[in-house]
């Protein structure tokens, strides 16, 4: 990847080998490889176990969760939150899991209505709740800094499985917590 990032510089017009520029390549690489880490993990590894019979009948919300992704059009970030709930069906998360599988789908190339569903769909298939709802909203760099340049643009997207989809009062009572 140092190879590639040194050619772009190039192509860009610049010199690679002018001071400032001289560990770009590697930096680069290296920020690459970390910003797309969610390619190296898989959910078994980031559970670790951490799944626990619970009597639990009430929905569990983590809300406010940061994410940073990468646009998988143009390779800009694009940051937000996501917020989970789920109801329980005799299982529940370790709470940090809920933020690791985040990450760990936000580290990849993205669009954000994927990455919504593929957090929603990878708690209900660990948990085996009765339902989940995932909510994300981001600001996406592609719609800032180029394009039509709308700096106050937020996207919002949504994903609701099992009770969330078929019962109103499941997911009123989801979005309600939220906002409270």
């Amino acid at each position: 990847m140092q190879k590639e990032f040194t050619q772009i510089l190039t192509q860009l017009g610049e010199d690679p080998t002018r001071e400032g520029l001289l560990d770009t390549p590697k930096r680069a690489a290296k920020a690459m490889e970390f910003l797309t880490r969610g390619y190296n993990q898989d959910l078994d590894t980031v559970i670790n176990g951490a799944l626990f019979t619970s009597d639990c009948d009430s929905i569990v919300v983590l809300d406010n969760i940061e994410l940073y992704s990468l646009c998988e059009h143009h390779m800009l970030p694009f940051t937000g939150r996501c917020h989970i709930g789920y109801l329980p069906n005799g299982k529940v998360l370790g709470l940090s899991k809920l933020a690791r599988i985040v990450d760990m789908f936000a580290r990849r190339l993205q669009i954000q209505e994927n990455l919504t569903q593929q957090i929603a769909q990878a708690i209900m298939d660990v948990t085996g709740a009765k339902g989940v709802g995932v909510i994300v909203e981001a600001s996406h760099l592609c719609m800032r800094m180029r394009g039509v340049q709308k700096q106050n643009s937020e996207m919002k997207t949504s994903c609701m499985l099992g009770s969330f989809r078929t019962d109103k009062d499941t997911r009123a009572e989801f979005l309600h917590l939220l906002k409270s």
